[in-house]
């Protein structure tokens, strides 16, 4: 295992002074932000350009990325292109791992099941693994269905984010059953009133954790996934996860 940060990190910069933030921050890897909604890059500016994508996703300051984060806000046939020229993207760049939301919660399961089946063999022709997220709010926040999802979907992986286990309806929720889908992670702290807290004063058990995911064999990323919180240094919150989950290493 090894420790990277995500450029979701500074969600208010840039792609280029996000990635320079992580590099003082003394990262070695990254995960990009692929999202409509953000300014750093867009699927729809991917799939225009896919040579302008590769040249910024190579321009990495010495980070390497180990992933994209990847969110579409386009429908139907268009939504399938942008994935698509995203995994082109990552052949190029050599990132295997794709994280995608998965449904809001309401969505029909066979539905989400077809979906995510086209997204991994798109996926799979050019190399690249789809790892949904566990996520409150959407269809995987139950383990259980995670399960069968991953059951149904030959090939899906998911990116284990374990706070949505302490916080939210599922607090408490055993997911020792489907940690051995785990293809990536993202880190922040949490309690049971909030998503997000300063590091140290929530309830994730990152040793604990490691050595559960140690006995799946997970050999991948544990990605450091915060927000800005008001008030607060998101360098030195940065830095402290970095340290703190490189001494359980």
């Amino acid at each position: 295992m090894y420790v990277a940060a995500s450029t979701a990190s500074f969600p208010n910069l840039p792609l280029a002074e996000a990635l320079a933030k992580l590099v003082d921050l003394e990262f070695t890897r990254v995960e990009i932000d692929i999202h409509e909604s953000a300014d750093q890059l867009k699927p729809s500016q991917v799939a225009a350009d896919i040579d302008k994508a590769v040249e910024i996703c190579r321009n990495t300051l010495r980070l390497t990325p180990i992933a994209y984060n990847v969110q579409i806000e386009a429908e139907g046939d268009e939504y399938y292109r942008q994935f698509a020229a995203i995994c082109r993207l990552a052949k190029a760049t050599k990132v295997v791992t794709l994280v995608v939301p998965a449904g809001e919660l309401g969505t029909p399961f066979n539905a989400e099941v077809e979906r995510l089946r086209e997204l991994v063999g798109i996926a799979t022709v050019e190399s690249a693994v789809v790892a949904v997220k566990t996520e409150g709010g959407r269809v995987t926040q139950d383990p259980d269905t995670v399960q069968v999802l991953c059951d149904n979907v030959k090939g899906l992986g998911i990116t284990f984010d374990p706070s949505y286990f302490v916080y939210g309806e599922n607090a408490g929720r055993s997911y020792d059953h489907i940690l051995k889908y785990t293809h990536h992670v993202h880190l922040r702290d949490t309690n049971k009133d909030q998503l997000q807290v300063r590091v140290g004063q929530g309830e994730i058990e990152y040793g604990r954790l490691v050595n559960q995911l140690a006995q799946v064999k997970y050999n991948r990323a544990l990605t450091v996934h915060m927000v800005p919180m008001p008030d607060i240094d998101q360098m030195a919150e940065l830095r402290k996860l970095r340290l703190l989950l490189e001494s359980l290493l």
